[in-house]
């Protein structure tokens, strides 16, 4: 366990996880009797070192035949393992087009990160915690959340591009925001589990995503525990999570668990416009090339050769990346616009890797160096994201300018 997870609690910390008067558990806790079998839930938050005592006294006290806790196994290995990222592929993460959702994750992990700090624990400290007295008394840990991956790809199919641009650049935005927090909105945050508040934002302010955030999750916890082996259960989840999956429980519905796992395909539209796009534009220059002449549409090829390249390669020089970079990023630009099957973006973030790899001190940093601009540039990883995303606007410019040029050459 870190320094930070083994702290001692305050007096006022301490109090708050002694049993009400009637020698029972705090409101945190919930219990259900399910078909003769007892299931006690444990609400946390994900900063608080009340949780983290709470998780302890409620394993120690009930002995469960399993202990369920609100994890996957990509967080649960991101927890416990100090060396998780040595294991990590990145060119493998980009080749699997993955690399937007690695943002994502590591932006919701700095976020946390930066809360744990001002109240002096590591996030999902009682998850863990969790799982290693289930380990110190022998009790089996049932892993039972969905995939965090799974939940934003699930969630990307629900928002437009454009939207999720936003949304990205809204959390990158609140990376730079760092207040002081009060005393009293401390206590309030060691109330709350933070991600799942984070997540709960963001189904407020758009409604159509509530339900794979919110709804989708309390459901496939509740079934996930259900599924679990054993008459005594302690259950360890987000307390924003504990009324969602006490109904879910009570109702007794079956839930199925693939069915939520599953990413729905893309709308036949995208499919549609990614490929219409680039045959308009080939289109358009065997035309001109038939209509007026090699000339004229060997033209016009330079055109979009240069107004693709150009822009893409800029952008790839202001992520400072690798000459060997831009010039790569240049030359395949004015080919990846034509085509939607890889962009710009992902050919350049592969030739960055390929050739600056991030070393794991900088994927451990990057929660530090996420909130300071300055320090982008700084860390390879980093470098990477901004590759991706610079070269990327750079290919959509150059794609609508280029792309302009040419249609409009047809009148």
């Amino acid at each position: 366990m870190s320094e930070e997870t083994s702290t001692a609690p305050s007096a006022n910390e301490e109090e708050a996880v002694a049993p009400s008067a009637d020698g029972g558990y705090p409101p945190e806790v919930e219990i259900v009797d399910l078909d003769g079998r007892r299931i006690v839930l444990v609400g946390t938050a994900h900063v608080s070192h009340t949780s983290v005592e709470l998780v302890r006294r409620v394993i120690a006290e009930e002995r469960p035949d399993r202990v369920c806790v609100e994890l996957d196994q990509q967080r649960y290995d991101s927890l416990s393992k100090k060396k998780q990222w040595e294991a990590l592929d990145l060119k493998q993460v980009i080749r699997n087009k993955q690399l937007p959702t690695l943002l994502l994750n590591l932006i919701l992990a700095a976020y946390q990160k930066r809360l744990g700090v001002q109240l002096g624990i590591q996030p999902g400290t009682e998850l863990l915690e969790a799982t290693r007295v289930a380990n110190e008394h022998g009790i089996p840990i049932e892993l039972c959340d969905r995939d965090v991956r799974l939940t934003l790809r699930r969630a990307a199919r629900r928002t437009s591009f454009f939207r999720r641009l936003m949304l990205l650049s809204e959390f990158l935005i609140s990376m730079f925001d760092a207040p002081e927090i009060s005393e009293e909105q401390i206590q309030e945050l060691k109330k709350q589990d933070v991600l799942n508040e984070l997540l709960e934002e963001l189904g407020q302010h758009l409604p159509a995503l509530k339900e794979v955030l919110i709804d989708e999750r309390d459901a496939y916890l509740a079934e996930s525990i259900r599924r679990s082996q054993g008459e005594r259960l302690v259950a360890v989840v987000g307390a924003g999570h504990l009324r969602g999956i006490r109904k879910a429980l009570e109702t007794g519905e079956a839930v199925d668990l693939k069915e939520l796992e599953k990413v729905p395909p893309s709308s036949p539209w995208l499919k549609v416009v990614a490929w219409g796009i680039p045959a308009l534009i080939l289109g358009a220059l065997l035309w001109i090339g038939y209509s007026r002449g090699a000339e004229e549409a060997g033209d016009n090829l330079q055109f979009w050769i240069i107004a693709n390249g150009v822009p893409t390669a800029f952008g790839a020089l202001i992520a400072l990346a690798h000459p060997i970079t831009i010039l790569v990023s240049m030359l395949a630009a004015p080919f990846t616009s034509l085509t939607p099957v890889i962009g710009a973006g992902y050919v350049a973030a592969f030739v960055q890797t390929w050739v600056r790899p991030p070393v794991v001190k900088e994927f451990q940093t990057v929660a530090e160096d996420l909130a300071s601009p300055r320090r982008w540039w700084g860390n390879k990883l980093l470098r990477v994201f901004l590759t991706f995303v610079l070269t990327t606007i750079g290919s959509l410019v150059g794609s609508a300018v280029g792309g302009g040029k040419i249609l409009t050459s047809l009148f």
